[in-house]
């Protein structure tokens, strides 16, 4: 679906010196955007008591961008050390950090419960006796199983990777008490990209059932809920928006019944990244090169390494050309990089308007798994990022791939290990 009226109206007037001055390709981000659906989710759950939005750090792991997140108040979800690093150099420390990972790693532990800590929230029974130390605060991912399906994306929760069964709830926050742990939290997420509302009601009022089964057989009372990310945008015109504001009622409602029937309400945390960001961004290439063949296509100089999406899951993404109308009539082409795989297509036989060499493409919601899915395939690097900021000037917030990062590796001093007898 197109960016909304105002990015455009913000982007439009300024995107080819931007082009000119910067060179594409590049993500653009629209600090303006990102600022007020922060606001509208805040909004959207006011009648919760506790509520807080960490945001999915994966979505657009840029330290500009957690920044603006810090500001509007939001904690962060991390799964990697990486994520961890830079959430703590935008100043995000301990209960601010949400830290979810899976086949999680000794040294993944010692970074996450070091400097401040964070929220513990672990995917798997058997991690329980690595933990180092339990902390006062513990929080598990469940996986509901059988009983509860997921989407397209997620799939079914028996097959899944992610959380701990149904039989192993109780024991595992049974062992985490006799280890020392002292406040817990519940956590799950069950959808990808989920545009119905009804996928996020039906989470929280099973988390809350599950909930009021463990605390009648362990007598323990939690902190919060956390129904994971999983809030979807619509990519293309058919797709009917996320209603966030019926989802924060009928949540709410939820949270409500569990105070009656409880005496009390846990909080209620979201790890939305997509949503926060993903309408906020494009992708802005040049096209170079126009080939007939059997079919039409026209060459940009961004490929797969910019953007992986269409690609491995043939998602669509709108493309406008700037400064020319929409085409509904046009020729159909593919939108194609120069990567030497034939899935690098941006677009297969879209109607766009005539496109010449020059020419910019802006390829709609990139901001959350756009930049931060890259690779380096057959030495393809990774485009530079932009914030277009509310004051309307445009900052540059991450530099392009060179060829002596990509070669970085490559420098090391010899290490063999040789056979002995």
């Amino acid at each position: 679906m197109p960016i909304s009226q105002e990015f455009s109206d913000r982007l439009s007037p300024v995107l080819e010196k931007a082009a000119d001055h910067f060179g594409t390709p590049f993500h653009i981000y629209d600090e303006a955007g990102i600022r007020e659906t922060g606001r509208l989710v805040i909004e959207a759950f006011s009648g919760i008591e506790g509520f807080r939005e960490y945001y999915a750090v994966k979505a657009l792991p840029n330290p500009r961008i957690l920044e603006i997140m810090k500001s509007i108040g939001f904690g962060f979800d991390c799964s990697s050390i990486p994520e961890l690093v830079l959430c703590r150099e935008a100043g995000s420390f301990g209960e601010d950090l949400m830290f979810t990972s899976n086949n999680t790693t000794d040294e993944e532990f010692q970074v996450a419960l070091s400097d401040g800590g964070c929220i513990l929230n672990l995917d798997d029974i058997t991690l329980i006796p690595k933990v180092p130390k339990m902390p006062e605060l513990i929080c598990f991912r469940y996986n509901p199983g059988p009983a509860r399906t997921g989407n397209d994306i997620i799939g079914n929760p028996v097959e899944a990777k992610y959380g701990i069964s149904n039989e192993q709830v109780i024991d595992a926050f049974r062992s985490a008490q006799e280890l020392g742990a002292k406040r817990f939290g519940l956590h799950t997420m069950l959808v990808s990209n989920e545009l119905n509302h009804s996928y996020m009601v039906e989470t929280a009022r099973m988390l809350s059932d599950l909930a009021e089964k463990i605390t009648k057989n362990l007598g323990i009372r939690f902190e919060f809920f956390n129904i994971g990310g999983g809030f979807g945008i619509p990519y293309s015109h058919e797709d009917k928006a996320l209603d966030i504001f019926v989802m924060g009622k009928e949540i709410a409602k939820c949270i409500d019944r569990f105070r009656e029937r409880n005496g009390y309400a846990p909080a209620f945390h979201i790890e939305s990244g997509r949503y926060m960001t993903g309408p906020h961004g494009v992708l802005v290439t040049r096209a170079i090169n126009k080939k007939n063949t059997y079919r039409k296509y026209v060459g940009v100089d961004a490929c797969m390494s910019s953007l992986m999406r269409p690609g491995i899951y043939g998602a669509y993404h709108e493309i406008t050309v700037h400064g020319k109308p929409d085409a509904p009539d046009g020729v159909p082409v593919d939108v194609v990089g120069a990567l030497c795989e034939n899935n690098d297509k941006f677009a297969v036989q879209r109607r766009l308007p005539e496109i010449e060499d020059g020419d910019l493409l802006v390829i709609h919601d990139t901001g959350a798994h756009g930049h931060s899915m890259g690779f380096t395939y057959n030495g393809r690097l990774r485009p530079k990022e932009l914030l277009l900021r509310a004051d309307g000037s445009i900052e540059l917030i991450r530099r392009e791939e060179t060829i002596e990062d990509h070669f970085a590796t490559l420098d090391f001093k010899e290490n063999i290990l040789k056979e002995t007898i």
